[in-house]
């Protein structure tokens, strides 16, 4: 049985091993101790109740209706903001939409995090963005398949420690950043990636600016306009261990780590989905016969290059459009969707499944 208690420096959450009293963060170093119960004087009995424990979602995920799937899919628009976005609430929808009908992810196992959601636990907060992830990789055992979709504002920061080979380490900008500080593709990489087990597959969709490496995966894909590609060694020259614990796991990502990523908005005066979104889900809509990484990542990069393609396509593309009430997803976008994996593999060879 294991208990999340925040780190006493960083305040990341860490996973506490029944009976343990302490524990070491594997970011900042610090020890975090957690007291004896048997240590601890007895409560006055004029001494006020403290408030119930949060509820909320952050338990075991529930059991699965069919297959071993869940996912988490956030939107953030920063709405009332000088940060707004138009299309990522959009791109939540429409990503559910298709795990569910696409590739049978049961409702019950998929986590929304937006702004319209009504559950205090399920805005997309930088707690609640931390919360979810280790909700996500909480008791994953072999064959079961995760998804982690991020549509939101991306940055970067100086990098100190010597991990990252431009110098600046890639982030995600959750509802508060402003205020609670952003969440660093170190995090990200320890939530989600060091510990996945033998047998289980995250798959991370990331729409957002500066998102090249943001899980901190250790081999990018460089592809270039006529499909060849080669691998890139992004392990950091410190030696830290950037993998999993035997899973898989494979990011999907807007842009290059330098890059911005758009709305479609920027395109046409509509409503709007975001442009690596769009694709993506275009991409596995328009497929025909087997789907390899290879496939889906030129499907994206030749239709956010490519100038005045339409929008048709199956249900999905239907939905989106109805989102959209028409418009084009051309227009030449500086924009080029990267693929990075915790290993080396053949992109046109290995089939993609969710």
């Amino acid at each position: 049985m294991l208990m999340l208690i925040n780190c006493s420096g960083c305040r990341t959450p860490l996973q506490l091993p029944h009976g343990a009293t302490s524990i070491r963060c594997s970011l900042c170093q610090a020890v975090t101790h957690v007291a004896d119960p048997r240590s601890v004087p007895p409560p006055s009995p004029n001494a006020v109740a403290p408030p119930p424990a949060p509820t909320g979602p952050w338990g075991q995920p529930p059991p699965p209706a069919h297959g071993n799937k869940r996912a988490v899919i956030c939107g953030i628009s920063y709405r009332y903001s000088r940060h707004e976005l138009k299309g990522c609430i959009n791109d939540a929808k429409c990503m559910k939409y298709m795990l569910i009908n696409r590739f049978q992810f049961p409702e019950s196992s998929i986590i929304m995090l937006t702004e319209e959601e009504r559950d205090p636990y399920k805005i997309p907060t930088k707690h609640n963005i931390r919360m979810a992830m280790y909700w996500l990789v909480q008791g994953c055992q072999p064959g079961d398949s995760l998804v982690f979709h991020y549509s939101g504002h991306g940055s970067q920061q100086r990098n100190y420690n010597g991990d990252e080979a431009d110098g600046y380490d890639e982030t995600l900008c959750p509802l508060d950043f402003e205020t609670q500080g952003m969440i660093v593709d170190d995090e990200i990489n320890t939530a989600l990636v060091r510990s996945l087990p033998h047998g289980v597959r995250l798959h991370a969709i990331i729409d957002a600016c500066h998102s090249g490496t943001v899980l901190d995966l250790p081999f990018l894909c460089r592809m270039n306009r006529s499909g060849q590609y080669t691998w890139e060694d992004h392990r950091p020259r410190s030696g830290v261990w950037k993998g999993t614990s035997g899973g898989e796991a494979i990011s999907f990502s807007g842009c290059d780590d330098h890059q911005t990523s758009a709305d479609t908005a920027a395109l046409s005066k509509i409503t709007s989905t975001g442009a690596m979104t769009f694709c993506f889900i275009q991409a596995i809509e328009r497929s025909q016969g087997m789907m390899t990484y290879g496939s889906i990542l030129n499907s994206m990069r030749a239709a956010i290059r490519s100038t005045g393609d339409s929008m048709g396509g199956g249900p999905v593309t239907s939905l989106i459009t109805m989102l959209l009430t028409g418009g084009s997803a051309g227009g030449g976008l500086r924009q080029e969707p990267q693929l990075t994996s915790n290993e080396m593999f053949d992109v046109y060879a290995k089939p993609f499944s969710l």
